[in-house]
């Protein structure tokens, strides 16, 4: 039996070769947008779930509580791990890592045996504790994990970075001069090479530096405040069966007796919390060491894939009820020879399963085609061990059959109803009730892609406004040098000296950090005739006499820093609009002479404000303007050199400038960057989420026109005689075509109203994770409206256009 009804279902594909290609093309489609996505959320979600022990690291977090409003991190102050674990016998152990933050990039050097020396920067470096390895497991080609960071100036390092110094030698025990901003230049002995981790890792590092025998080694260990330096990723490893919920709740009281009182005079407040390790990526709390998932974003990915599924099987039901008439006389000689409506229920299943494994196996073979393009849109190289490929394999297996199920379900239903006396007497018809259906779920198709549509033009208005929009500096031709060791920053001077005398130079400036990129100092300040009680975080930047002219910000009151007035390089500010708001000066006029000031040993530190600037984004466009005090200082070891090429040969500036450096710096490479692509970075995420909605529209689009298609076809064969009739009684090939065509664009209009206001709802909260953002405007469901009448148009009119112009004649004769 199962074998004729295999034969009876290959018969039927081969017989209607359109119907059963949309079926299994959309299917297919369907199919593999569910696999690929089902492949991200997988990656995404099994985050630090390979590690030993998982379930009993955590990683500490910090409440900032400051008049009210809570601000989360992961960061934390240096002693917090030790003292929960010398104060709660429930932790076991603890360990910090500190990004490298005044570091985009890290010089590396190492001198061969002939005595070339290799010279290159890399990025993702951290400061670790000599326990880190003993906690968050790591496998090692070379080295003991156990001992790695013990000893001081120790460097462990990935094997790919392995391979880039040393090659195919052996790279345990060799020296690598390690120059950084932030833990300064040194040398460094290779304790251990890691492997790539069997899992993904919130913790994306190529190297681990040992605190100990750098500059921060002081900082880190000789510092016992809680209050302050609030930069550290803690993690504790608690001991087997603890309760995390009831050591939470011994925090509140572990803060009032370390912490309460200092609290308590800047009038802050202040929380602990522990998450999970496997939980971190997606906490939607910045590390600081990786960037996070999105719980958003695999929920939009899934709703995609959900959708584009459902999609292919509306149009698998549509076009199966669509073409019943045809079967309508096999049902009826069937029933009359006696089956039952249980046996042709299976027959029908059975039709839609061989269909959907068919679809799988299409589906399979476009996934493993589309995984590297995939992987690259999404910004991700998916880990999946074989054992989980295995099991994904079966629960694919189980998506082709549920699938088969829903989409064969309803015209099984429906053509296994068919009275059989009515249909072989000729009498048989779709009934209204059936047509409704398929006119309803054409609809939902189209809301679904025209949804899609609106977000896709949403998020590209976005993107286009946080491309355009007035960034408060000038930031095109901004060209970015980094100053990583002593000796760089030593001869900046001389190098800016000699690059502002090159013609394709226009400016050049130095600074400790540049907008869009992380500003890690920040100090508590307040203002004239007030207290640290009514103390304010102000970030500062320290930067050279030129360093504002270049960037090019708006001067609104007072000056900028000048050589002209040497006391500009002691205790000067030149703030943004926003300080003079948040502390309360009347206007930016009115600060000008006016100081800020902080505590600090019990000695107050004024800082008198000499110029006040237009606002600009320091930060990128997520976050709102925050109070920001540029100081001269040129003694704090500049990271960035900050050079505006003149006019548009960018291209003669950097030879200039690279000619420069050598002749400076003849041992390092000349590294650089543009400002406006440098802050363009901090939209990745977001651009990677338009580039994947974008594809995943179009998918959806081609599946609802693969539908559409297919009705109209069907519709076309249906009135094949009236079409005939009304040629010859006159109508014109434009009337033929509009009235085939005119059904379906009330539906799309239809699913426009009902789409519209689903739309725009959904974008309006995506678009509230920007501080500065478009407005969704009439013209972007205009457009969107013109688009799908435009698509669904353009797939109804080949067929429609056909018809029309078919020769009366024949189709007359044929009836």
């Amino acid at each position: 039996m199962i074998r004729n009804y295999l034969k009876i279902a290959w018969r039927n594909l081969m017989k209607n070769k359109v119907f059963s290609f949309i079926n299994i093309f959309g299917l297919a489609v369907g199919l593999t947008c569910c696999i690929l996505i089902s492949l991200y959320i997988y990656h995404e979600t099994s985050y630090d779930k390979h590690l030993p022990n998982g379930d009993r690291i955590y990683q500490l977090g910090t409440t900032f509580i400051d008049q009210g409003v809570e601000e989360k991190g992961t960061n934390t102050s240096a002693p917090l791990g030790a003292m929960l674990q010398h104060e709660f016998p429930e932790v076991e152990a603890s360990t910090r890592i500190l990004s490298l933050f005044r570091d985009d990039k890290t010089l590396f050097q190492v001198k061969k045996a002939n005595g070339a020396l290799v010279s290159f920067y890399e990025t993702k470096g951290l400061l670790a504790d000599s326990n880190f390895f003993q906690i968050i497991n790591y496998t090692f080609k070379e080295g003991n994990p156990q001992t790695a960071l013990i000893a001081a100036n120790s460097v462990v390092i990935s094997e790919g970075l392995a391979n880039k110094l040393f090659g195919s030698e052996a790279a345990l025990d060799k020296m690598v001069r390690i120059s950084s901003s932030t833990n300064g230049d040194s040398t460094f002995r290779v304790t251990g090479v890691f492997a790539a981790p069997q899992g993904p890792s919130h913790i994306d590092a190529n190297f681990f530096i040992s605190f100990r025998g750098g500059n921060m080694n002081g900082f880190v260990n000789d510092n016992p405040s809680l209050v302050n330096n609030n930069m550290f990723n803690t993690y504790v490893l608690l001991k087997e069966g603890s309760d995390v919920v009831k050591l939470q709740q011994k925090f509140p009281a572990f803060i009032q007796r370390h912490l309460g009182e200092q609290l308590k005079q800047m009038g802050k407040q202040r929380a602990y919390f522990m998450t999970p390790v496997a939980a971190i990526h997606l906490s939607g709390i910045g590390s600081g060491i990786a960037s996070n998932g999105s719980k958003t974003t695999l929920f939009i990915l899934a709703s995609i894939a959900v959708l584009t599924l459902l999609i292919a099987c509306i149009n698998f039901m549509n076009l199966s009820t669509a073409n019943s008439a045809k079967r309508a006389s096999e049902v009826g000689v069937r029933k009359v020879l006696g089956a039952q409506k249980a046996s042709l229920l299976r027959q029908f299943l059975g039709e839609s399963l061989v269909m959907a494994f068919i679809a799988l196996i299409l589906a399979a073979a476009i996934t493993i085609l589309l995984l590297p393009i995939f992987e690259k849109v999404a910004g991700k190289t998916l880990i999946i061990p074989f054992q989980q490929k295995i099991i994904l394999g079966g629960l694919f297996i189980l998506l082709a059959l549920v699938t088969g199920l829903l989409a064969g379900s309803y015209p099984a239903f429906y053509l296994s109803s068919f009275k059989p006396i009515k249909v072989l007497k000729g009498k048989f018809s779709n009934s209204l009730a059936a047509v409704s259906l398929r006119k309803g779920l054409v609809v939902f198709q189209f809301v679904i892609s025209i949804v899609l549509i609106i977000a896709s033009v949403v998020i590209a208005n976005q993107m286009r406004f946080l491309r355009l929009k007035d960034l408060g500096f000038v930031k095109e031709q901004q060209i970015i040098v980094p100053l990583r060791t002593a000796t760089a920053k030593d001869n900046a001077s001389a190098f800016k000296n000699e690059a502002s005398n090159q013609a394709s130079i226009s400016s050049i400036g130095a600074g400790m950090a540049y907008p869009g990129i992380f500003h890690p100092q920040d100090w508590l300040m307040y203002p004239q005739g007030k207290t640290m009680n009514n103390s304010k975080s102000v970030y500062i930047n320290m930067v050279d006499d030129n360093f504002l002219q270049t960037l090019g910000v708006q001067l609104i009151a007072g000056r900028l820093f000048s050589k002209d007035f040497p006391a500009d390089t002691l205790t000067r500010f030149v703030v943004n609009e926003e300080t003079v708001k948040s502390f309360g000066f009347a206007s930016p006029q009115a600060a000008i002479g006016k100081w800020l000031a902080f505590d600090s040993d019990g000695e107050q530190q004024q800082f008198t404000i000499i110029g006040v600037v237009k606002n600009f984004h320091f930060k990128d466009l997520h976050e709102s303007i925050e109070p920001f005090a540029m100081r001269w200082y040129n003694d704090a070891g500049f990271n960035y050199l900050l050079a505006r090429s003149k006019g548009e040969n960018v291209k003669q500036s950097l030879a200039g400038l690279e000619a420069t450096w050598k002749k400076l710096n003849p041992n390092e490479p000349f590294e650089y960057s543009f400002l406006d692509l440098d802050f363009q970075k901090n939209y990745e995420a977001e651009e990677r989420q338009s580039s994947l909605i974008n594809y995943f529209t179009i998918v959806a689009i081609i599946i609802s026109c693969l539908g559409l298609f297919g009705l109209a076809t069907f519709t076309a064969e249906q009135r094949t005689k009236e079409i005939g009739i009304r040629k010859v009684l006159g109508a014109s090939v434009y009337g033929v075509v509009a009235l085939l065509s005119k059904d379906f664009l009330k539906l799309v209009l239809v699913a426009v109203v009902i789409a519209s206001p689903l739309a725009w709802w959904g974008m309006t909260r995506w678009l509230q994770n920007f501080a500065y953002q478009t407005s969704i405007s009439w013209q972007v469901f205009v457009i969107t409206t013109l688009m799908a009448l435009f698509i669904a148009f353009a797939t109804i009119s080949f067929q429609a256009i056909r018809s029309a112009l078919a020769n009366p004649v024949k189709s007359l004769r044929t009836q």
